[in-house]
Order: C-alpha cells, then sequence, then structure tokens
C-alpha cells in the first residue's frame, strides 16, 4: 500500500514539474532551461513598425534557440515605452523624442522617469510627411490653423511629432483653452479614410518612407506632401536636436512631382535593463545576421546599419548585450 501511494506522488509531481513549462526532458535524463518569450511592442498594422517587428519575432523564434518571439500591434512609441515599464514587453519600436522624454520623465512621462530603458539598436528615420488632400488650398503648414487635422493616435509618437512640429507654427490642437487646430486623434488607418471622405483636412503619417497608409490614400484621391520652410526646419532642429533635415524623393507616392523638404528623427528598438546579456546579445545578433529577412517586411529596413548601432540614442544606454556584439563585429570599442 505505502508503495502504491509513492508511486503514485511521484506521477504527481512529474505532472506538475512537465505542466508548469519550467524544464522538459531531453531523453536522455538531462534538462533544458525553459523557452525565453519576447513580445514585441510595434504599432498600428498599418504602420511600419508592426510588419518590421513580425520579420523580427519569425527570425528570433526560428534562428535565436530557447526563444519564442511575438509582435503585438499597438498605438507605438508612448503606449510602447508604458509597455516596457510595466515589464509587458521586452523589446519595443521607438521613435526617439519619446525614448528620451520617457527615459528622463519628461512630456507625457512627467513624474515617471524610466531609467532601466536601454537601447538595443538604431533602426532607420522616422519622416514627418503631413498629407493634405490636393484640393484643400493648404500649402504650408501656417494654413493648419482652423482646419481639422489627424495628429496620430493616442499614446503614439506621432501626436508628440505633430506637438513639435506644429508648435513651432504656433499651431495648437492639445490644449483646449489655446487650441487653433481641431484633432482627431486617430491611427493611420482611421486618418486615411478621414482623408478620402472629406472629414480632416490633414494628417501626419510620421514613419518610414514609402507608408503603406499614404499610398492607400493617394491610390483613391489625389494628395499633397507639405513640405516645411527652411527657416522652420532650421527652428525645429534647434529646438528639438534630435530632429534632423529630409527630403521625401519626387515619386515616392503616386501625384507626388516634386521633393518635400521636412524634418526626421530616428526610430530605435529598445529593452529593460533587467534581461540578460545573454538575451539581448543573441537577439542583436538575430537581427544582423538575417537583415535580408526584415528587407523582405519593408524596404526602409535597408537603413539598418550596424555601425548606426548608437545614432540618435541621446542620453539612453545601449544594454550591455548589444554592446556586446557590437563590439564583436567592431564597430563599438
Amino acid at each position: 500500500m505505502h508503495k502504491k501511494l509513492a508511486l503514485i506522488m511521484v506521477i504527481i509531481i512529474t505532472l506538475a514539474l512537465t505542466g508548469c513549462g519550467s524544464t522538459s526532458s531531453t531523453g536522455d535524463g538531462q534538462t533544458t532551461e525553459k523557452i525565453q518569450k519576447v513580445n514585441i511592442a510595434t504599432g498600428t498594422t498599418s504602420g511600419a513598425y508592426y510588419p518590421i517587428g513580425n520579420a523580427m519575432a519569425k527570425i528570433w523564434s526560428d534562428k535565436v534557440p530557447g526563444v519564442k518571439a511575438s509582435a503585438q500591434s499597438t498605438e507605438a512609441s508612448a503606449a510602447n515605452m508604458n509597455f516596457l515599464q510595466q515589464k509587458e514587453a521586452e523589446v519595443a519600436f521607438t521613435m526617439a523624442n519619446v525614448a528620451v522624454y520617457a527615459y528622463e520623465g519628461q512630456d507625457t512621462f512627467k513624474g515617471r522617469a524610466n531609467k532601466d530603458l536601454r537601447g538595443m539598436t538604431f533602426l532607420y528615420p522616422n519622416v514627418t510627411q503631413i498629407v493634405v488632400r490636393k484640393d484643400s488650398g493648404i500649402n504650408s503648414l501656417k494654413d493648419l490653423e482652423g482646419k481639422r487635422f489627424a495628429p496620430g493616435a493616442t499614446g503614439s509618437g506621432t501626436v508628440t511629432n505633430s506637438k513639435e512640429v506644429l508648435g513651432a507654427y504656433g499651431l495648437n490642437f492639445w490644449e483646449t483653452d489655446k487650441s487653433n487646430v481641431k484633432a482627431d486623434y486617430v491611427g493611420f488607418t482611421e486618418a486615411s479614410e478621414l482623408l478620402k471622405n472629406k472629414q480632416v483636412d490633414a494628417a501626419n503619417f510620421s514613419g518610414a518612407m514609402p507608408l503603406a497608409a499614404i499610398m492607400d490614400v493617394s491610390n483613391s484621391i489625389d494628395i499633397k506632401l507639405i513640405s516645411l520652410e527652411p527657416e522652420m526646419i532650421k527652428e525645429i532642429v534647434t529646438q528639438y536636436p534630435f530632429y534632423y533635415e529630409v527630403v521625401i524623393p519626387k515619386g515616392t507616392y503616386k501625384g507626388q512631382d516634386e521633393e518635400v523638404h521636412t524634418v526626421a528623427l530616428a526610430n530605435l528598438l529598445l529593452t529593460r535593463a533587467d534581461l540578460s546579456e545573454e538575451l539581448i546579445y543573441d537577439l542583436t545578433k538575430g537581427i544582423y545576421e538575417n537583415l535580408p529577412d526584415l528587407l523582405n517586411a519593408h524596404s526602409i529596413t535597408k537603413n539598418i546599419k550596424k555601425e548606426d548601432s548608437n545614432k540618435g540614442m541621446g542620453p539612453l544606454p545601449l544594454h550591455p548585450g548589444s554592446i556586446k556584439y557590437f563590439k564583436e563585429v567592431g564597430v563599438m570599442k
């Protein structure tokens, strides 16, 4: 009776250990560590973060032993910084300005600085792309006063970008008592529909170029991308040093027959300080050893270069795992 009871207890304990997923048998009496789940906070499905994040998840799941990664659609940069702080994501895409604000506790992150943010790598330029209907009569951002504008989804870095750029023109959509532009806080997909239906006059599609949402609008209606005046570009870059001037080549979008002068800032891939050096080393290496897979997801990833690894990070320190990889390949001392 005692032997039977002991056998039953062994079976129960074995089943419990198997069910919890903490270890798994290799068949020779040895065990392996549990799979490391990596959640990637990306952006809306019509932006560039999401397809690139999905491609990264596939690379890491297929080619990094012990990792099971997945990409989560989010409202992008600001929301992603919250996911990292709440430990609901291991890796996140973000615009450089939002990353700096989150790290230092500024802007919407006032009073909750997250000093545990760590950089993984620079990705590609995030371009301010203000789109209007061609028949709107809007030729400069100055003409947005009194107009309906889609600055981005609540919790996105696009909203922060819209505040900084429109603010330089004396425009305000975020303070009720000072507002001179009417805002509709929606994501890229919704913004494209509002433009098509004449429910907004302009929208900011801050992201990669070409951007799927802008291509979608241009296939339905005649659009125009607004250039920023040289003196305004200089003012924005002076006030916010993480911006720099960029040109959208003519022909990037249907009906765009001239260059568009605007500003951009870095898109970054961030992680958390509490994650191991080994894991982040493996993930960083996985990106750079499989860049063709990312290029298949979005052409903008051609801008991802090891030599630019620390570009746009500002005060954010790189994670030791990423530093280890960049030193190994000789782009960092």
